[in-house]
């Protein structure tokens, strides 16, 4: 099988050249590359072209393109002959450039309609651009999946959290793995902290450096980042073209508790062991005095090395699929195309925020507490203003900088804000810089946005998702009809940590709880899933029962957890922990205790969450929204975690959807007939005329549904 660094377009010089003989296999990779390329064509050239005026950023996005005839001149026989021949084992073209394929349409690229595509300057062709962004994709694709592969703790290999990203050698992102929106835009700030303590000169082949530090570029202390400088030989010796990147979460980097987690921390150094950018690696030898120092101060060291190694790793697949890359194009030819990515991705990023209509959309919403100030509610409130293709996020309004964990320090404020805007403007613009070139954010000083070191931020992943629920909740209002309701608000991630007496080992192990996803316009939301910014995976009840003596009780969706709607919200989850033996420790970081996620167009809110502990004697206790719970023998933990609100009239829910949820054990009967008027006949069939009379009755009675429905507010969150 050729190696996708050898492959390369070849054209043919007549447009009627025969079509190598290729088999059924490759044809359907042609068609996806052909289908690809006539999909991003448009965007690239229509971003970029300068005959296609900027007033035109509405018609580019309806549909309404000018540069159709433009982006045909790209898919005519000789491309296609191209791409075949390229896959041939027997051709002799494989080096050759697309260099004859001209454009039907001078007037809109500036092109002469008989000369050749521009390949390197002030525009590269899209043909080759889109290769290569490709290119650099699947480099850093197979970046994070050599990290998950070679992970040695559950919440790495199993749970996916970890990220891996290419950078430029002036700390620019070029590329991004499909992963976690949270860390893909807190590596921005690492990245450049990294260069302002190492500067590109002070750089050498082999150092790989590493950081942890909030408030120097991380986001949280077990979120260990990783650079890696690549260089490639050159004239007057290596060249440094580019950094590779990674960030993992690490099973415990010291601090009061296990998994360094804790809910109650009131500094950051309760919460573990904080590393400033430092060299990890030295031209290619190991610091080993950094290594010894995080073996010192971390309760499961062969874990948190072992995923280390994976990430060191990781950056060094990305390192040497960058060298084959520029070794194919040119390190010029590299430095230009990713540029060009970065301007077109800008200018698709502007073209759809264009589309938005001009003006301040507001929002605010509220957190349980802080896990110090218990039951003190928390104000996330933002105000997005488009203004053209320019987006200004502005924080002002949200509560103080917090005395609990639940602090954001700006690399976590910003991967909310650059999560959403990818979110709202499109997947199919290339994850680069250029897609945050628009933005511009306002985080007051000595917000929970801003805070102020030695504050604590271990919980931040709490609290994005929030921001994210604000920021969203903003655009719902710009972008009526075509963004969800809220989804459960929380990854909740909680730690066990003990002595196994059975073995005398020190565990740690973790639980990613997943919620319900908001509905969206046509469509339920999904069942207990990680939703916008974490996009992690649950980790198997295997896994967590293989590395301590917790076990999994029960583990099932939780019925009528979904927000009633038109579209229903997906469902959350109920979960049951057993502690078999000894004494552990779990760190309970919930969220949407007093809260609810809201339904919007009509769709009602999602039921709370909520958690216990029953005691081995009988006795229950309440978990608070954020709590250390410890737990002995015998004991367990029962966690609810909430669904997704719903999107539409429940009563415009067809009946038959709510017949089928009933059946399914997703809807009681009770909440069939309060929630969406539908009448169940005894065989669980729909009652048509029950259904129809009680529909006509609660229409007729009930206040109309709100546009945003956010249920009962806390009394703090209601002043």
């Amino acid at each position: 099988m050729m190696r996708p660094s050898s492959i390369r377009i070849a054209a043919s010089s007549t447009g009627g050249a025969p079509v190598p003989s290729t088999s059924p296999a490759q044809r359907r990779i042609v068609g996806g590359i052909v289908e690809t390329l006539r999909r991003n064509a448009e965007c690239s050239l229509c971003a970029t072209c300068p005959g296609i005026p900027q007033t035109a950023a509405k018609e580019r996005i309806t549909g309404g393109c000018a540069a159709t005839q433009h982006r045909a001149a790209f898919l005519e026989p000789p491309l296609i002959n191209a791409i075949l021949t390229s896959m041939s084992p027997n051709s002799a073209r494989l080096s050759k450039r697309v260099s004859n394929v001209s454009c039907r349409n001078a007037a809109l690229c500036g092109e002469p309609a008989d000369g050749p595509i521009r390949t390197i300057g002030a525009h590269m062709d899209p043909i080759h651009l889109e290769v290569i962004r490709n290119r650099l994709t699947s480099i850093a694709d197979e970046m994070e999946s050599s990290l998950l592969r070679a992970a040695y703790s559950p919440i790495v290999k199993e749970g996916l959290d970890a990220s891996s990203a290419i950078f430029s050698a002036d700390g620019e992102v070029i590329a991004q793995a499909a992963a976690i929106p949270i860390h893909l835009g807190c590596l921005i700030p690492a990245v450049e902290q990294v260069l302002a303590s190492f500067p590109r000169e002070t750089m050498v082949p082999g150092d790989v450096f590493a950081l942890n530090d909030p408030y120097q570029g991380g986001t949280h202390l077990p979120d260990i980042t990783l650079v890696m400088p690549v260089f490639v030989e050159a004239v007057g010796g290596p060249r440094l073209v580019a950094l590779t990147t990674t960030m993992c979460h690490h099973q415990e980097m010291g601090g009061m508790v296990a998994g360094s987690l804790p809910p109650n921390a009131t500094d950051l150094f309760q919460e573990g062991l904080r590393l400033p950018p430092l060299r990890l690696i030295e031209a290619g030898r190991p610091v080993e005095v950094i290594f010894a120092i995080l073996r010192a101060n971390v309760r499961v060291p062969d874990a948190v090395l072992g995923d280390l190694r994976a990430q060191i790793a990781a950056c060094d697949v990305g390192r040497r699929r960058l060298v084959d890359l520029v070794a194919h194009i040119g390190a010029d030819a590299f430095e230009a195309a990713h540029r060009a990515l970065a301007d077109r991705a800008e200018a698709v990023t502007r073209a759809r925020l264009a589309a938005i209509p001009d003006g301040t959309y507001r929002f605010e919403d509220y957190m349980d507490d802080d896990g110090v100030r218990v039951g003190q509610t928390v104000r996330i409130a933002a105000s997005v203003t488009i203004d053209g293709s320019d987006v200004h996020v502005d924080f002002t309004g949200t509560s103080p900088q917090l005395s609990g964990p639940y602090n954001c320090v700006r690399s976590s404020t910003l991967s909310a804000v650059y999560y959403v805007i990818r979110a709202v403007t499109g997947p199919d613009i290339p994850n680069n810089t250029g897609c945050y070139r628009a933005v511009r954010i306002t985080r007051p000083a000595g917000s929970m946005v801003d805070p102020s070191p030695p504050a604590p931020v271990n919980a931040r992943t709490a609290s994005v998702k929030r921001l994210v629920d604000v920021l969203m909740g903003c655009f719902v209002q710009a972008m009526p009809g075509t963004l969800p309701a809220a989804s459960s608000g929380q990854m909740l991630v909680m730690n066990f940590g003990g002595i196994d007496p059975l073995t005398g080992r020190t565990y740690v192990t973790s639980e990613l709880g997943a919620g319900g996803m908001g509905a969206r316009p046509g469509m339920d939301g999904v069942d207990a899933v990680e939703t916008d910014a974490t996009n992690c995976m649950s980790i198997p009840a295997e896994a967590i029962e293989g590395d301590s003596p917790v076990r999994i009780e029960r583990w099932e969706l939780r019925r009528d957890s979904g927000g009633p709607g038109q579209w229903r919200g997906g469902l959350g989850t109920y979960k049951v922990f057993h502690l078999l033996r000894g004494d552990a420790t779990a760190t309970y970081r919930g969220e949407r205790h007093t809260t609810r996620p809201w339904g919007i167009a009509g769709g009602m809110s999602a039921p709370s969450s909520r958690a216990w502990v029953a005691r081995r004697d009988g006795r229950e206790e309440t978990v608070a929204s954020k709590q250390i719970v410890r737990l002995s023998a015998g004991d367990r933990l029962h966690v609810w975690v909430s669904g997704g609100g719903g999107y539409g009239d429940p009563l415009d829910r067809a009946a038959s959807l709510v017949a089928e949820d009933v059946r399914d054990g997703r809807v009681s009967p009770d909440a069939a007939r309060e929630d969406y008027g539908v009448e169940l006949a005894r065989d669980g069939s729909v009652d048509e005329v029950g259904t129809s009379r009680r529909r006509a009755r609660m229409g007729a009675t009930r206040e109309p549904r709100p546009e945003l429905d956010r249920g009962p507010l806390p009394a703090l969150a209601r002043r």
